[in-house]
Formats: C-alpha cells, sequence, structure tokens
C-alpha cells in the first residue's frame, strides 16, 4: 500500500531516528549521556499534581469534554495573560485550549492553507513548521536568520523575494528556538507592518518566554497585532508539564473559530483533570518560576564549561533551555562535532543543522540534565576529545 504523496519528502522526525539509535548504544552498556531534547526533567509544582489526583478520583470527571475546553482553564488562560504579558484577552471567544501547542501548529496549517499557498519558515527554526505545513500542501519559504542580524528577521531580504505577495503565513518563535534571541518590541511592531502590508498570517510561537528571561513578551501585546496574529503558548516549558500535553491558541475570535472548525473534527476535549490541574499551574507566582530558572541557571554555567572544552563560541544572553555555540573551524558542521562526542564520550549534542542550513556550523545543548549529568558528561569528554 502506498501513503499519501503529502508524505513525500517528509521523513522521521531527527529525535525519533537518534534516540533509537541511543537506545542501542544503552542496551550495549554505553550509559549515553543525553543533552539534546528539551524535555524538562523537573517536575511540577506538588499542588499542580495534587488537583490532578484529586479530581481524577471523582466519579463525575472521566465524561468527553468540550472542545474548546473548560472555562476554568480558559478563565485561567486569560488572567495568565493579563498577569505576565499585559494582554487582555476574552476567555469566551479568543482562547481555544490545546492538547499541545506542537498539535496547534497543524491545526492552524490545515485550517487556512490550501495546495500551494506559500508559507514562511524561519532558517533556523523549528522542524515542525517546516513539516506541517508540507503536509498541509503549503509551499515553505524561509527566511533566513543571522548572528550579524541578531536572529531577528531580515525584512528586506524577505520582501527582495519574488513570492512575498502570495504568502499566507508566516511562523515567528521568540524567545527563539533554537538560538536563543529574546524580542523586541521594535521587532514585534515590524513584524505586524509588515504582516497587514502582504496580507499575512503571522503565527508566534511563544513556548519558552519564562525560561531564563526576566521580562515575558507577548506580540499579542502590540496594538493592532490581533488583526494579522494567532500566539501558541504552552505549559510544556514554563511549568514542566511536557508530558501532560498542555497548550493554548490566543487570537481574535474569528480566527479561533476557523480552527475550531478543523480542530473539532480531528480531536476532542483534554481530560477535565488535566486542564483542573493546568489552571491551578497558572496560578503559580514569581517564586516558582525563579527557582526552576535558578536551577537552568547554574546548569547553563556547567554547559558553558562543556562547550569551553569542545572549543564552541557562544552568547551568555540567550533564553529557554538551551545553549546555542559556534563550532570551532576544525569541523566540517555540527553533526562532525556532535558525531564525534557522541561516539568518542558517550554524550549526545544536538547538531545545529537539523534546524535548518543556516545551523549548520553550529550545536545546540539541552539544559534538561541534572547538572551531576552535566559534570559526568565533561568529564568523560576531557578525557576523549
Amino acid at each position: 500500500m502506498e501513503t499519501a504523496k503529502r508524505l513525500e519528502g517528509i521523513g522521521e522526525y531527527y529525535f525519533s531516528q537518534k534516540l533509537r539509535e541511543i537506545d542501542t548504544m544503552n542496551k550495549e552498556g554505553k550509559n549515553v549521556i543525553s543533552l539534546g531534547i528539551g524535555s524538562p526533567d523537573l517536575p511540577p509544582h506538588p499542588e499542580v499534581i495534587k488537583v490532578l489526583q484529586e479530581e481524577s478520583t471523582k466519579p463525575n470527571t472521566h465524561a468527553y469534554q468540550s472542545y474548546k475546553g473548560s472555562p476554568v482553564l480558559r478563565n485561567a488562560i486569560a488572567a495568565w495573560y493579563k498577569k505576565w504579558y499585559k494582554v487582555d484577552l476574552n476567555a469566551d471567544t479568543e482562547i481555544l485550549p490545546l492538547i499541545g501547542s506542537k498539535e496547534g501548529i497543524m491545526h492552524i496549517c490545515m485550517t487556512y492553507l490550501n495546495e500551494g499557498d506559500f508559507v514562511l519558515i524561519p532558517n533556523p527554526g523549528y522542524p515542525t513548521y517546516k513539516s506541517a505545513a508540507t503536509i498541509a500542501g503549503g509551499k515553505c519559504m524561509e527566511y533566513n536568520l543571522t548572528k550579524e542580524n541578531s536572529w531577528l528577521p531580515d525584512f528586506k531580504e524577505i520582501e527582495n523575494n519574488l513570492y512575498v505577495n502570495r504568502v499566507k503565513i508566516m511562523f515567528v518563535n521568540y524567545p527563539h528556538m533554537p538560538t536563543g534571541q529574546l524580542p523586541t518590541m521594535e521587532m514585534y511592531e515590524q513584524l505586524i507592518a509588515f504582516a497587514k502590508k502582504y496580507n499575512i498570517l503571522i503565527v508566534h510561537d511563544n513556548p519558552y518566554s519564562f525560561i531564563l528571561n526576566d521580562l515575558p513578551m507577548s506580540m499579542l501585546s502590540v496594538a493592532g497585532a490581533k488583526d494579522c496574529v494567532i500566539e501558541l503558548n504552552s505549559l510544556s516549558k514554563s511549568h514542566n508539564m511536557a508530558g501532560w500535553r498542555i497548550g493554548m491558541l490566543c487570537g481574535a475570535k474569528e480566527k479561533i473559530d476557523a480552527v475550531l472548525r478543523f480542530k473539532s473534527n480531528m480531536d476532542s476535549g483534554m481530560f477535565l483533570p488535566l486542564q483542573l490541574a493546568a489552571a491551578k499551574a497558572l496560578e503559580l507566582q514569581e517564586d516558582w518560576h525563579s527557582e526552576v530558572n535558578k536551577v537552568y541557571r547554574a546548569r547553563r554555567e556547567k554547559v558553558f564549561e562543556l562547550l569551553d572544552l569542545l572549543e564552541c563560541t557562544y552568547s551568555k544572553n540567550q533564553a529557554g533551555m538551551f545553549v546555542w555555540a559556534a563550532i570551532p573551524s576544525g569541523y566540517k558542521d555540527g553533526y562532525a562535532l556532535s558525531d564525534k562526542v557522541l561516539y568518542g564520550a558517550n554524550v549526545f549534542i544536538t547538531p545545529g543543522g537539523i534546524f535548518g542550513n543556516a545551523g549548520d556550523k553550529y550545536v545546540r545543548v539541552s539544559l534538561c540534565c541534572k547538572e551531576e549529568n552535566i559534570n559526568e558528561a565533561i568529564k568523560r569528554i576531557k578525557q576523549a576529545v
């Protein structure tokens, strides 16, 4: 049986394949230390787990739920956006809870893209933007992000592209993954002006704004943003709830309604105890985020030490749960350095090329690993590399 043509050019996700290889190495006794994936190893707040446990024991919480999510969760999201981002959202019409924000990327593409519609995706950037747009029938057009331009969009370069008038969606992600670049209000304003000029829908993917960042920002805080912006957010990174699959889409009512038309035919509402626990998580105060960031900050110092051993160069002003670093000149690309460290020291770091060819000369190191494991990785690299 042949697979659908929409899967042509779509390979297995890099990490899915690499983790299988690492699993084989571990079965051989290699005990690989993985500094690759951004899956938080810290637990959610105890009160969040308590709500999940208590609500799960109630006999009336196991039925199908509304496709739009519980009002309790939607109101909690609205209050969270108001408190941290200074954004006013109508909990009934401008918020759509998602079973993970990654899933939301596909929902958006399937809602808006027709066969042949052009989509702007960042290079380097999250690979799912390209795969989701391609599966939905879109044609991907990369916009390059460079260190020289502080990993921000170069609007003049984008406007010089012959197809810019045919772009329907532009994916944007700040704080940026993988580079850790923080957004600026000026850049947000430029994006909105650009989107209005060319009638483009900006999809802002915003899951990293609370990690090693003192000033969380939302693109929806800019005047007029709701005319052309929808924003994805998530509890995966900010609240250590990656496996819970709780995300959200925020924007104008007509855009939320449009995505709901697709989503309601694709999945169902989340398990109610998960939603109520997520609402509790969104009530957490500054001290929670400070404690989480204290751990990440200490780990980051160790990762800097590891990268110094590899003679990589990096900025110390990155946000998010990774460190993005340029490789030394002696290596062909990040894959070569990654493989040398993996096979020589049984330590896995991510080659930057998986995020696009603009990342070929870089590697990315995750902070989602205990400090003692990073110390062990440093020890192994000293011995082997």
